[in-house]
């Protein structure tokens, strides 16, 4: 019996690992986007927006009890491939945390086809619905 570990279990270690790199501790998260033959295609974390201090050094811009300077790691991955003109249609998203309500809407219109997780944050109903509704699945996965 080989050791080897499973796409899935893989996968998320490495976004876990560029969770690391969030610079609003707020959430560590981390997103990674994977083409049908799993490679990795984007990774994302969240971070401010190009040019700006980040929230680790300066403090939170918080709006209505929400960071408003960080874009979030999903927001990161897909841009990236948006600016370098990556397709990410039936990709799969691998993330650190269930995606809020607008990461769920951008990876629905982004094509993307399946979403790992790991960790319950704000589980949205709307999200869930609309993942439904497009018939992505969604999985909960949960690291030995």
């Amino acid at each position: 019996m080989s050791n080897r570990k499973s796409w899935k279990e893989y996968f998320m270690e490495i976004t876990n690992l560029v969770a690391t790199r969030s610079t609003c501790d707020r959430a560590l998260v981390g997103c990674l986007l994977v083409n049908d033959d799993n490679r990795i295609v984007s990774t994302g974390y969240n971070g401010s927006v190009k040019k700006n201090p980040h929230c680790d050094d300066i403090g939170h811009k918080i709006r209505d009890s929400h960071c408003i300077a960080t874009i979030h790691a999903e927001i990161n991955a897909l841009l990236y491939c948006a600016k370098e003109g990556i397709s990410v249609k039936d990709c799969t998203a691998y993330v650190t945390h269930f995606p809020c309500l607008n990461c769920t809407k951008a990876l629905i219109q982004a094509g993307i086809k399946k979403i790992y997780f790991q960790n319950d944050y704000r589980v949205d109903e709307y999200a869930m619905e609309l993942l439904n509704i497009n018939g992505i699945n969604i999985e909960k996965l949960s690291l030995k």
